[in-house]
């Protein structure tokens, strides 16, 4: 029904336990999922992350017969400074969501360029030179597992929030094995061009999120949270520019929109889907 390469991420359906959400992707046709680990934005995992919690989810993603991408996780604010303790914490976070992204057979586990701040601890240039650092460090851990680990480098309310700050993470970021996420509706609130994106980063980014967005402006914040269609992303031209690239990756609808109803979603999401799928 969809394209192959294109998959559903569970926050879409993130109102609803994981056994539904993964009920309802499956029912519209999606064949590939990514998995939610996102504490206060996405319940489907559960925050006190033990070893029982893991078999847990693994079970249930595993009776639903998805595929996983990869798991979107948060250990904590990358560029904060940390106590032997706090550090300690974690890297047990850190441990189990590797685990998990291996029990379910995920490629990657996607986390987040540094706080939910644009105001850096110390200065733009410490803060991110420390998130690359634990990054880094993150991924020679996730080869441990067999899995990749990626970031979104552009998240417009987080650290790295711009265009510019993205380049700042990428050059910190180069000859290592950090994967970049590309997602539309950041780039394009942030008054960015997801064709520029492209060109800046093209070989590096190893997953792309979908979601439509308005721009900021002088006197109004940057939207992300609209569904496809109702903003102001261009992706007919992006998908054009991934592809004459190159890009061999894959696609996740990341619909954590605010525009419909959660009895509306199921539709706009297979609707969304129909639309990508054309373009891909």
């Amino acid at each position: 029904m969809f394209h192959q390469r294109l998959g559903c991420s569970s926050i879409s359906f993130r109102h609803q336990d994981l056994v539904t959400a993964l009920h309802t992707m499956r029912g519209l046709g999606f064949e590939e999922i990514d998995l939610g680990a996102l504490p206060g934005v996405c319940d489907h995992v559960p925050y006190v992350l033990d070893e029982a919690a893991v078999k847990g989810v693994a079970a249930v993603v595993g009776d639903s017969g998805l595929r996983v991408r990869s798991v979107n996780g948060d250990v904590g604010d990358l560029n904060a400074t940390l106590d032997a303790g706090v550090a300690e914490t974690r890297e047990r976070h850190l441990e189990m969501l590797l685990t998990l992204a291996a029990k379910t057979g995920a490629k990657a586990l996607v986390l987040p360029c540094g706080a939910i701040d644009h105001e850096p601890v110390s200065s733009v240039e410490d803060d991110i030179s420390r998130v690359a650092a634990q990054l880094v460090q993150a991924s020679v851990r996730a080869k441990e597992f067999g899995v990749e680990l990626w970031t979104e480098s552009l998240h417009y309310y987080r650290l790295c929030w711009n265009t510019e700050r993205a380049q700042l993470l990428a050059d910190r970021l180069a000859g290592s094995d950090v994967g970049i996420v590309m997602d539309f509706s950041h780039i394009v609130a942030s008054g960015g061009d997801p064709a520029d994106f492209v060109d800046r980063f093209g070989e590096r980014i190893a997953h792309v999120h979908l979601r439509d967005a308005v721009r900021a402006t002088e006197t109004e914040p940057g939207n992300i949270n609209l569904s496809i269609g109702n903003g102001q992303s261009n992706f007919a031209g992006g998908l054009a520019k991934l592809r004459d690239s190159g890009y061999a990756g894959h696609f996740s609808l990341e619909l954590e929109t605010r525009d419909v109803t959660h009895d509306e979603r199921p539709a706009a999401a297979a609707k969304a889907g129909s639309y990508i799928t054309d373009l891909i």
